[in-house]
């Protein structure tokens, strides 16, 4: 092989595993916690001003699948609520510097527990190093870089979306299984009762014939 060529592979290589460790490092704001029945999670961050911040959750498992969501300013006023909502996502920009709150909302179950996933992004994304510092037309290779990055992006939130959607199917097909075996479990239950019973009056009814026979005496 032309050495030439193999080092152009090698850093090819190395800018790929690049991208995909700073991938890793993004993937911190996403999370799922179990959210308790009749209770309240809220989380905080410190934002500075003229900064975009893009909420996105949605309930994965748990009672009707619904959540109430609310973001408050540091000055306690409510920028963003969502009511008894499975999913959604928002974006804004902060008006002042200070400390926002995103709290998550089970107060209306009184059985049923969540489990939310939520992607908090604050500020745009980071962009590869070096690409900033650059004065001149980037070069092929850098800008083949870019493009595998952004795609990287698309799959990351294709792929979280998709496990999610996974989930959520599969929480759903062992509700049903359960709900298929309790309901088999009754009719198994209640036939078995209405047979024992149908025995037990058969059975009485020929004992009543047989008891009700009267003979006459010998002589």
């Amino acid at each position: 092989m032309n050495p030439g060529l193999s080092m152009v592979l090698k850093k090819q290589w190395i800018v790929f595993f690049l991208v995909l460790i700073l991938h890793q490092l993004t993937q911190a704001v996403e999370l799922t916690f179990e959210l308790a029945d009749n209770a309240r999670e809220c989380f905080f961050e410190d934002i500075q001003k003229n900064t975009s911040v893009v909420l996105e959750f949605q309930v994965v498992t748990g009672g009707k699948y619904d959540v109430d969501v609310s973001i408050e300013a540091p000055t306690k006023e409510v920028i963003y609520r969502q009511v008894k909502s499975q999913f959604d996502s928002h974006q804004f920009v902060t008006l002042m510097s200070g400390t926002y709150i995103v709290c998550f909302s089970n107060e209306f179950s009184t059985y049923s527990h969540k489990v939310v996933y939520m992607d908090f992004q604050v500020g745009d994304e980071p962009q590869l190093p070096g690409i900033q510092d650059h004065v001149t037309v980037m070069t092929q290779m850098e800008s083949s870089t870019q493009e595998v990055h952004k795609s990287l992006n698309s799959i990351i939130d294709y792929q979280t979306h998709h496990r999610l959607r996974e989930a959520q199917g599969r929480k759903r097909a062992e509700d049903l299984n359960e709900r298929v075996m309790w309901w088999s479990s009754i009719e198994f239950v209640v036939v078995l009762l209405a047979s024992t019973l149908q025995v037990y009056i058969v059975k009485n009814f020929f004992a009543s014939r047989t008891n009700d026979r009267s003979y006459a005496p010998l002589r």
